[in-house]
């Protein structure tokens, strides 16, 4: 029954196709497709082929992104992915290289063992030839493209070392993308301290000396040099460590005297740092030490009057007892004071920061020196 249905229908539509049809046939049209679309046996056989995907619409470019939404992007993204995103477009490139983009990458990885100084020396290095020299030719055989990733992201944006050269002139030179990326491939030297210099030698153990800096990004370590002592020569050590640097607690060359406001104040128990050269022609380097009691004092700290004394007592515990390196004493006024058999004393540093104590205790030695 219902096959003839189907098949009175469907001539009777073929029918009305082929005729010039009168007003009320165009309601029975539309009664006729109502039933073919709401039953759904009807509408199975009605599906001769697979339906069409829609169309593809245009897919959103990054650049489309609010630029608020852009920029919070930008800001999530380390230094090799900024230089990828600086590959997309010129108008990437521009924001990528920005400063406010660097300079937090700058203080992060950077910002505790760059002071004042390597602050001043990137300013002389700008005025010098050496920021120049294109950094394929100071990278040897392993050449540009293979110094960082984020180098290999920077170099494929150019296809050879004129537009290499050409991408570096385009970077401010007073950018912080251009400091990082100096800091990054050791072209910049930069000055701050070393704890136990020359490989933890024992003659320098618990002290931190002044040395330039040249970055190795193959082994994350540093090579330091260090400025000559009298007539010798300048030292090198490679492989120095992270947590072997700091900036420089003092603005000042190592030659000079720090002049020490807090030795009125100090107590015994009390962390310092203390200048020591070996002779007036060395440069200073801080010692680690903490001050003691005088002899008169039986340490009991309810009737301890040390601090009330001219003199200070400095002890150098890594030192044996009896050690002629483990104790000495100077006065609350004193600027410099010692001789070429012992050596010179100078400024006095009192620690009140926990993390600078902290830091001295890491490089405390394994055992005790003689």
């Amino acid at each position: 029954m219902l096959l003839y249905f189907l098949i009175t229908c469907l001539s009777f539509f073929f029918f009305a196709k082929s005729l010039s049809l009168p007003p009320w046939a165009s309601e029975t049209k539309t009664l006729l497709s109502f039933y073919f679309i709401k039953n759904p046996f009807m509408t199975t056989l009605h599906q001769t082929k697979q339906d069409l995907p829609p169309p593809v619409l245009d897919q959103m470019s990054v650049l489309d992104l609010p630029e608020l939404a852009l920029d919070c992007i930008l800001d999530l993204l380390p230094p090799s992915e900024l230089c990828s995103m600086a590959r997309v477009c010129s108008s990437l490139r521009e924001r990528c290289v920005s400063d406010h983009l660097w300079e937090k990458h700058l203080k992060a990885k950077w910002g505790k063992i760059l002071g004042p100084a390597a602050h001043r020396q990137w300013q002389c290095y700008l005025s010098s030839t050496d920021h120049l020299v294109s950094p394929h030719h100071q990278t040897g055989r392993l050449g540009f493209a293979k110094i960082i990733s984020l180098f290999r992201s920077l170099s494929s944006v150019f296809r050879d070392d004129n537009q290499r050269r050409g991408y570096a002139s385009s970077l401010p030179l007073d950018s912080s993308m251009s400091c990082y990326l100096s800091l990054e491939t050791g072209r910049f030297w930069f000055p701050a301290q070393v704890y136990n210099r020359e490989n933890g030698h024992v003659g320098f153990m618990l002290s931190c000396y002044d040395a330039e800096l040249s970055y190795d990004t193959h082994t994350d370590t540093f090579q330091a040099r260090y400025p000559p002592h009298g007539r010798r020569a300048a030292a090198v050590e490679k492989g120095v460590t992270w947590d072997r640097l700091r900036a420089a607690p003092i603005d000042a060359s190592p030659h000079h005297l720090h002049v020490s406001d807090s030795l009125k104040e100090l107590r015994p128990g009390d962390h310092i740092e203390i200048q020591w050269r070996r002779n007036k022609e060395f440069p200073y380097g801080w010692w680690y030490g903490v001050v003691g009691h005088l002899e008169s004092c039986d340490g009991d700290l309810n009737h301890c009057h040390c601090h009330f004394n001219e003199m200070a007592v400095l002890e150098f515990n890594q030192y044996t007892v009896g050690s002629r390196w483990r104790r000495t004493m100077i006065m609350r006024d004193h600027k410099e004071e010692g001789n070429e058999e012992d050596g010179f004393y100078g400024g006095v540093r009192k620690l009140n920061g926990k993390e600078e104590i902290a830091m001295w205790k890491h490089h405390w030695p394994c055992s005790i020196l003689e």
